[in-house]
């Protein structure tokens, strides 16, 4: 089943629809492996020339793009059915979708990758080849409204003692959306504790939406949970227009991605901006001053729902122009603190090596998870950064978990940490 403008339809009749033919674009591919290495005009160094996770961890071939290719390919020719092989869903579900395969094989092929992982995930879902790995999370965000599996009740216990405008009793034009990982974890709940304070001091009139905010939806529609991602959109939507909502502000790449990219099939008419965007423009327009001056080196990761998966079209989710990813905004917020040096790591912007944690593999896959953060934070390392600055906190959840568990002393800081202390 896919999504379109809230209804779901059958995945058939979508691709006779928009003459999507899955099959075909399997078969086009080349097998040429662009999918798993940085592009070789920007290859720097040979320990950080690969792009694609999945393929350099698991290193059988049907854990690379071109290999889930082959296995599409076959489920829906009838050529391999679900019964040949227990593997089948790991095959696609061992995958951050982070998007650097799509990225890799645009640069030689234009095609769509990345689209064809995502609706074998659906199909997968739709088939009953549910991932027994992924369930205690469906669960929870069924039962409780997150992805945590946290308690609905405490949802908006991080924002206890704060005089911040409730927008379930009230109503204003701009809405602070924490999102679930900053709303529930307690190494990050100072986050959205701080973007409050910034925007306060800034002036500006805004509000949350408490106990009652609710997931986005995003991470279940990456898991192919396309019914439980419309339910939560279609609440998030509703809550807002209440609310008298014009602009969703978030700190949460995964968010801002799911809001900018997938709400507007579902008639979401909403201007949305990452905190990174919005403190940009506070600064600009002389709302906020960074006065303090914050000396140290830095190095900056890419996440990839800011970056190239923001720039990729998600096939049918969203008509309309191409959106750019998230690339120099915050790297100009970074230096407009006093006192700050950045140092770049090798792999950057469309070609950012993930953080591990997306796709659902931070859920199902902890072993993959770890190596995929550890190699991040050994690039990080070895610009000679004293820490790595990232805008998403699921990014951060997975570099400070890696970094206890290899002993790296690097430290690991959201931009708006950043940003406070330059104020």
């Amino acid at each position: 089943m896919v999504m379109e403008s809230g209804m779901i339809l059958p995945v058939d009749d979508y691709y006779r629809k928009y003459n999507w033919d899955l099959k075909k674009v399997a078969w086009n591919c080349s097998r040429c492996s662009n999918c798993k290495w940085v592009d070789a005009w920007e290859v720097r160094d040979a320990r950080f020339a690969r792009i694609c996770p999945s393929s350099q961890f698991y290193l059988f071939d049907a854990y690379s793009c071109q290999g889930r290719m082959d296995t599409a390919l076959a489920l829906t020719t009838g050529k391999l059915k679900y019964e040949d092989s227990p593997a089948i869903p790991d095959i696609f579900n061992k995958c951050n979708l982070c998007g650097g395969c799509d990225a890799m094989c645009k640069r030689v092929q234009d095609m769509e990758p990345l689209r064809v992982i995502g609706e074998m995930r659906t199909r997968l879902v739709g088939d009953g080849q549910i991932s027994p790995l992924h369930m205690p999370v469906i669960e929870s965000l069924k039962k409780e409204d997150n992805m945590m599996m946290a308690k609905k009740a405490d949802r908006g216990a991080w924002a206890e003692g704060l005089e911040v405008k409730d927008l379930t009793r009230e109503s204003a034009e701009v809405v602070f959306h924490a999102g679930c990982r900053l709303s529930y974890d307690p190494e990050l709940r100072h986050l959205p504790r701080l973007a409050i304070s910034i925007l306060k001091k800034a002036g500006v009139d805004f509000g949350i939406m408490g106990k009652d905010e609710t997931c986005c939806g995003g991470r279940a529609q990456e898991m192919g949970y396309l019914g439980e991602f419309t339910k939560y959109a279609e609440n998030n939507i509703e809550a807002w227009k209440n609310a008298g909502v014009k602009t969703v502000v978030t700190a949460c790449a995964d968010g801002y991605y799911t809001f900018k990219r997938l709400y507007p099939a579902l008639r979401a008419n909403f201007e949305v901006c990452h905190i990174v965007e919005y403190l940009s423009r506070l600064l600009e327009t002389g709302r906020l001053k960074l006065t303090k001056a914050v000396p140290m080196t830095i190095t900056y990761h890419d996440p990839c729902h800011l970056g190239r998966r923001l720039a990729q079209a998600p096939g049918h989710y969203v008509p309309g122009a191409p959106i750019s990813g998230l690339y120099e905004e915050p790297r100009r917020l970074i230096k407009q603190i006093p006192g700050v040096r950045l140092t770049e790591m090798w792999r950057i912007k469309e070609y950012a090596w993930c953080c591990g944690a997306g796709g659902g593999v931070v859920d199902a896959y902890p072993d993959f998870n770890e190596f995929t953060a550890g190699e991040r934070l050994a690039e990080a390392r070895a610009t000679g950064a004293a820490a790595i600055v990232t805008a998403c906190p699921w990014c951060e959840h997975n570099f400070l978990d890696a970094a206890k568990a290899s002993g790296d002393k690097i430290e690991v800081l959201d931009i708006l940490e950043m940003v406070a202390r330059a104020l």
